[in-house]
């Protein structure tokens, strides 16, 4: 991934927020039939350090487990927020005229190698684990354990378990620190007057955003 001096996040538990705040996986691996992308909600680990790990399940029906090859490199992408961002946010533009749009975004990319797991304890524990930390919120939270036990055995026996150790984080922070001072606030409140929950995150980010050269972009 390309990745200007200025957009690099290498904070590895900012890295891991936006894994935990959007754990919706592109999962990306080699097989004999070419690249191979799958979607998988995941859990991100701190350990082992430095850089975690992540688990989830798949189908059993996904050929991935049976054709991923061992030890081979894969690619888990997380997206983050994302918002366009208007020329007409910029002051800029009715100085010199000189702007395009853009889009902002935040992303990162684990690297690493899998390992497909069949233990049923293993999968009722992870799947468990999975399912209270988003059932976490609610008034009345669902349990694994709230449905029958031989319902429960039948879909544990149709998914496989991964762990992905990863190797290495790369985290790309797009969200405008390349423009001077007045186009940053500009774009701080397009985004919040544009509305939506990535916009205002975006915006939320920039605002809070210390520069080191104050008005001159970070290199």
């Amino acid at each position: 991934m390309y990745i200007p001096g200025y957009f690099n996040e290498p904070r590895i538990e900012v890295l891991h927020a936006l894994m935990r705040g959007r754990p919706l996986a592109t999962l990306v691996t080699a097989s004999d039939s070419g690249m191979v992308a799958n979607h998988f909600p995941v859990e991100t680990l701190a350990e082992p350090p430095p850089h975690g790990s992540i688990m989830g399940h798949i189908a059993r029906a996904n050929p991935l487990w049976r054709e991923y090859r061992a030890g081979s490199e894969a690619l888990a992408i997380f997206q983050g927020p994302q918002a366009y961002v208007s020329p007409s946010f910029y002051p800029s533009k009715k100085e010199t005229g000189e702007v395009v749009p853009t889009w902002n975004y935040m992303v990162v990319h684990a690297r690493g190698t899998l390992k497909f797991v069949q233990d049923p304890g293993w999968l009722r524990t992870f799947v468990g684990r999975l399912t209270d930390s988003h059932e976490a919120s609610r008034q009345v939270p669902w349990h694994v354990g709230d449905a029958p036990p031989q319902y429960i055995e039948k879909m544990l026996s149709q998914i496989v378990g991964f762990e992905f150790s990863i190797v290495s984080l790369t985290g790309k922070w797009k969200v405008s620190q390349n423009h001077p001072a007045a186009n940053r606030r500009g774009v701080v409140a397009g985004l919040r007057a544009a509305g939506g929950a990535d916009a205002r995150e975006i915006a939320d980010f920039l605002s809070s955003w210390e520069d080191a050269r104050n008005d001159e972009p970070t290199p």
